[in-house]
């Protein structure tokens, strides 16, 4: 009897949960970086922001839980992206066995070189993210009643390594979306010459304004403007 591979094994079906997470995703991306723009109208306003978000869900759920529940689903699609891909990755190189005696260099973008690495950097950088701002271990401050104290202890001059080490993951995180979401597009058909130009466009925008956003807090507790 021939075992029939599920739908969601096929290469059609990963794809499909690449687009699906990869959506997710970005939706979580664009809430997270308005929530973080609000540091911009002070220290009352944000910290207020930052209780509402551990409140959201009661009475019907425990403080926190609704939290601890986006936690999970975020982490199951990361994982379930990160899978997807891989598992598409190894298949490509699977059916060529046999590298080619000689092959012209290819000119592809820099962000789809870079996929790899880049989101070795932004998994890397998810975990120090969890364990400085989101459970206080790696901050310096540490203290969960007050959010805008958090973020400027975390990124205060002295601590410039930091916001570094924030700056790569961000860009790293730029040119993912960048070559993500224009594949995406061509994958919903966009693969006429006016269609991908328009599909580049939207994902360079869309990647640019996103590493704006999240750039624009750390440099603002660097340089001063938030304190």
């Amino acid at each position: 009897m021939t075992k029939t591979r599920s739908p969601i094994r096929s290469n059609v079906g990963l794809k499909a949960v690449m687009a699906v997470t990869g959506i997710l995703l970005v939706l979580f991306l664009i809430a997270h970086m308005l929530g973080n723009l609000k540091i911009f109208t002070g220290e009352t306003a944000f910290d207020h922001y930052g209780h509402w978000l551990r409140d959201l869900g009661t009475p019907l759920l425990p403080s926190t839980w609704f939290l601890w529940i986006q936690r999970t689903a975020l982490l199951v699609a990361v994982l379930s992206h990160i899978a997807a891909a891989t598992v598409l990755a190894a298949r490509a190189r699977a059916a060529r066995p046999v590298k080619y005696a000689h092959r012209k260099a290819v000119r592809g973008s820099y962000a789809a070189r870079t996929m790899r690495w880049g989101g070795v950097i932004i998994l890397l950088f998810v975990i120090y993210h969890i364990l400085d701002l989101t459970t206080g271990h790696l901050n310096p401050k540490g203290d969960p009643s007050n959010p805008y104290g958090n973020v400027v202890a975390d990124f205060a001059p002295e601590r410039w390594y930091v916001t570094l080490f924030y700056t790569l993951a961000i860009v790293a995180l730029g040119f993912h979306l960048r070559h993500g979401v224009f594949s995406a597009f061509r994958s919903l058909g966009q693969q006429t010459p006016r269609g991908e130009r328009r599909a580049r466009a939207a994902a360079l925008v869309l990647a640019v304004a996103l590493c704006a956003g999240y750039l624009a807090v750390p440099f603002a507790v660097l340089t001063g403007l938030v304190a």
